[in-house]
């Protein structure tokens, strides 16, 4: 038996459910050269925003205890070399481009996505509503009626599959689900990172120049599977599970609890092929317990 490993987001079809987390693998060419990107089912690019962005001064990035904290401030190309040099790039593999787009107002969200609506192969977008260090990342990411009007918005000028990146650092995760979906979102995905502090304690000084940034890897992966669980008892539409994902069981885990699909982040860092390792593990497992679609383990927990 082969297993079958497809999933479906909006109306697209994934050859299996395994993506990159936005900021972690550039733009793909990074990870090119260590395996066929075909292996996956999508790639999500960093974040773009109308004008290309230095980011913060470094140091930007700290090791924590199980984990990592980033500040990089959405440091980015902008989006006309984007279409022009990284889209052209990522046309020659056999996945799906998800390209993630930020903003500091809702218009240049809107103005990016109209842009990306005349390159075909800007298969989706995934709105960054939850970039926890840059200013006004927060403002839509805190407010359901903002959130939900940003969606509608690009909605009206993009027209393949919308996801909504949500943010963990707000008091109902769930509402901002619902606003998404009601305003056209075809999938949220869930969640991005924590807000988080280290300090040196030579220097006193805080060890990211920004202060704060964003914790991800296996300290936030409870939270992350919380929140999926939650949120897929609310929506009607696709989860795609973030946060801590390190090899195949932990993407079981995110299947279980209500994802469609998941994203690898933080740890490319520490093994750039774990994509590749993740579809083989999701297909012995499938193998060894007789189970012919990834899609039967979705939402199955069995919750107490």
């Amino acid at each position: 038996m082969i297993p079958d490993l497809s999933v479906e987001i909006g109306g697209r079809k994934l050859k299996n459910p395994i993506m990159t987390a936005s900021g972690t693998c550039g733009y793909g060419e990074e990870l090119a050269d260590v395996f066929d990107l075909s292996a996956m089912g999508g790639i999500v690019t960093k974040s773009i925003t109308v004008a290309p962005r230095d980011g913060h001064p470094p140091p930007r990035t700290a090791e924590t205890a199980s984990g990592m904290l980033n500040a990089i401030g959405l440091a980015n190309v902008g989006v006309d070399r984007f279409i022009d040099e990284k889209l052209k790039f990522l046309e020659k593999f056999d996945l799906t481009v998800v390209v993630n787009v930020a903003g500091a107002r809702l218009n240049e969200y809107v103005d990016i996505c109209r842009r990306l609506e005349s390159c075909p192969r800007a298969d989706m977008v995934e709105l960054n509503f939850s970039c926890p260090n840059v200013e006004a990342g927060m403002a839509i990411a805190s407010k359901a009626e903002l959130a939900e009007e940003a969606v509608a918005a690009v909605r009206k000028v993009f027209s393949r599959p919308v996801i909504a990146k949500l943010s963990p650092n707000v008091t109902d995760i769930a509402e901002m689900a619902c606003a998404c979906q009601r305003g056209g979102a075809d999938a949220v995905s869930l969640i991005n990172t924590l807000v988080g502090m280290t300090v040196d304690i030579e220097t006193h000084r805080p060890r990211l120049t920004n202060n704060t940034g964003g914790l991800s890897g296996p300290a936030v992966k409870p939270v992350a599977l919380a929140a999926v669980h939650k949120v897929s008892g609310e929506v009607d539409i696709p989860i795609v599970g973030v946060g801590g994902i390190g090899d195949w069981r932990d993407a079981i885990e995110f299947f279980l609890c209500g994802a469609t699909a998941v994203q690898i982040g933080t740890a490319l860092f520490v093994e750039p092929d774990a994509p590749v390792k993740i579809v083989k593990g999701l297909q012995k497992y499938l193998r060894e317990h007789n189970i012919a679609s990834i899609k039967e383990l979705i939402g199955q927990v069995r919750v107490y």
